[in-house]
Order: C-alpha cells, then structure tokens, then sequence
C-alpha cells in the first residue's frame, strides 16, 4: 500500500500587485479551512509585466509576461503552486506544469467607471458618453469593441493598478476607464461602478474573473490538495474560452474575446450538482481588428462535456467567416 507524504508547510507563488495578493489571500484562506494543520505562505515574486509599466502589453510580448517569473520559480521549486488570474495564462504552459484547479468565477464581465462628483456619477452610462469622450483601458479587446459601437471615442493606454487607475480617472485624465467587475470588487471598491458592461456591448477576456492554481504535473501530494478548489462549472467554462483562443493562436497584439457559460435544464437545477447531461454550454467568441472597424463575431452550443471541441469549432467558424484575414494583417 502507497503511504501517503504529509505536508507541513506550502508556498504559493504570486505577483505582488495588491489585487494578485488579493487573490492569494483567498486561495490561502480557501485551502486553510481545508487543512488547518499545514503552514502557507505567499512568496511575491516581480515578473516582467509588473517591471514595464509606460508600455502597452502588446508591445512587450503579452499577458505571458505576468507569469513567466512566477512558473520559473515553479519548475525550479522554490514555490509549491502558484495564483494566477486566469486570463493572464498563456495558452501554451511551460512542459511540467499545468493548470491543477480553477477556482469559482467572479463577475467576468467589464465594468465602466467614470468620475464622481456631489455623490453622482458625472456621466451615467456607456450611452451617454458624450462625442469624443475620453475613455482609458489598457486592453484591445475593449478599445476594439467600444471603438465599433463608438468611432468617436478617444481611447487612451491606461495601466497600472486598481488604486492609480481610479486616481488618474478622479483627477481628470479621463472621463471613464474601463476595468474587470472581478478585479474591483475583489479590491472592495464595487461602489465605483457606474455600469457593467454587459457581453453584447463588450465581450469578455476569455478566463476573466477566474483564478487558476498552476502546478508541477509531477507534484501528486499538491495537485490533490489544490484539486479540492476546482469548480466544476467554471473549468467548462474556461476550457472552452482558452480552447477557442489556442485555436486562434492569440495573444495580446490582437482583440479577441470569448465567453462560455452553462444554461441548466429545469431538471439541472433541482439538483445542487451540475448535472452537465441535461445542461449546454454556449460560447460567444469574437476577433476583431485593432481600430475597431471589423469584427467578426459568432455564436454556438455544445456539450458541457466536450468544452475544447466547442471552443475549437467556434474559432474554425470565425476563421473561415474572416477572422484569418484579420489575424494575418495583425501578425504582419
């Protein structure tokens, strides 16, 4: 009989950014109610993205660069796992390692902020942006969308954290930014948000709003440890998102964007349990070029089961319908 190794002591790697500790915090908090007896703690660790800051990330190689630091110390074992926000995973993991559970999903829709003045809001909503507003975000995907909707818009490079984002919207910079729902509420800042966003106006990252516990493959004793916070519907969910964007071979030189959810049956929904037999899974996906002025968009239903194959067909859809054209301008 295989004896068992007992853990005293786990590090999880992370980005020290007060949202990436945010995080951290609550998949500490989440495996301490678990096992009470083994000692976590968080190992900050600087990656290449938090370093360059004034440069727009698609300049600079992509989200890739908010965890290559982070899966380095992995392989080296310096750290036991690591907290990522899902949507800064790259597709493609480093060999050795992979994505051990997904946590349950936050909001994964974009929030519009814009200034406060005598307890209101300055402008009330996305469709009252007056001509030639301001508007700040450091994602393509977004300034794609929003700048499709709105060819007026001045959409401005915005970076940084939560914290100087808000200041530099309060001091006028901007007359709205747009940021993750998840990251501001995680952040306690929820009342800052003058409207969600919802998908039709400006579809998602695909991952947004989801935290991923990576590991070593090889780590039995850890995997089956973080494997107790892996939620059911939220892997199905991501799976097909980052299979749709794997078969697209994006990154963040590009606006791509998807979004799966599963609509339950009534039979599905007595039962406490995702009973996926009686469920679907429905994924929008979207490429669009970066002025905004093409985008091609789809739509499909599968298999709660079969989320990479969704997620591999919608983007085969995409492709022959014009979104090949537009990824091969993009990539030069």
């Amino acid at each position: 009989m295989k004896k068992r190794m007992k853990i005293n002591r786990i590090s999880i790697g992370t980005r020290g950014s007060k949202l990436a500790l945010l995080q951290a915090e609550w998949v500490k908090s989440e495996l301490h109610k678990i096992h009470p007896e083994i000692e976590i703690r968080l190992i900050k660790i600087k990656t290449t993205g938090d370093k360059i800051l004034d440069v727009p990330l698609a300049k600079v190689g992509g989200k890739g660069l908010f965890v290559k630091e982070i899966e380095e110390a992995l392989l080296k074992g310096e750290v036991d796992m690591a907290a990522h926000s899902m949507k800064d995973v790259p597709t493609v993991l480093p060999e050795g390692l992979h994505v051990a559970a997904i946590c349950k999903r936050e909001d994964p829709r974009d929030a519009f902020l814009s200034r406060i003045s005598n307890f209101e809001f300055q402008i009330s909503n996305f469709k009252s942006l007056p001509q030639g507003a301001i508007i700040g975000t450091s994602s393509l995907r977004r300034s794609c969308q929003l700048s499709h909707i709105r060819p007026d818009l001045k959409i401005v490079q915005l970076r940084g954290n939560l914290d100087t984002r808000l200041r530099k919207l309060d001091e006028g910079q901007f007359d709205a930014i747009i940021v993750a729902v998840a990251g501001i509420k995680r952040s306690g800042w929820a009342e800052r948000i003058t409207e969600i966003l919802e998908p039709e106006i400006c579809l998602p990252a695909m991952g947004q709003g989801a935290i991923g516990i990576e590991c070593r493959i090889d780590n039995e004793v850890m995997n089956n440890i973080v494997g107790a916070l892996d939620h059911k519907e939220t892997s199905i969910c991501v799976r097909a998102e980052r299979a749709f964007l794997k078969r697209l071979a994006g990154g963040c030189q590009v606006p791509i964007a998807a979004y799966a959810r599963i609509i339950k049956s009534q039979e599905s929904e007595l039962n406490s349990k995702l009973k996926t037999q009686n469920s679907k899974l429905i994924l929008d996906g979207l490429v669009g070029s970066i002025t905004g002025e093409r985008i091609v968009r789809g739509y499909m239903e599968g298999r709660p089961e079969e989320p990479d194959a969704l997620g591999i067909k919608l983007a085969g859809d995409l492709l022959a319908r014009g979104a090949k054209k537009i990824l091969a301008e993009v990539y030069g």
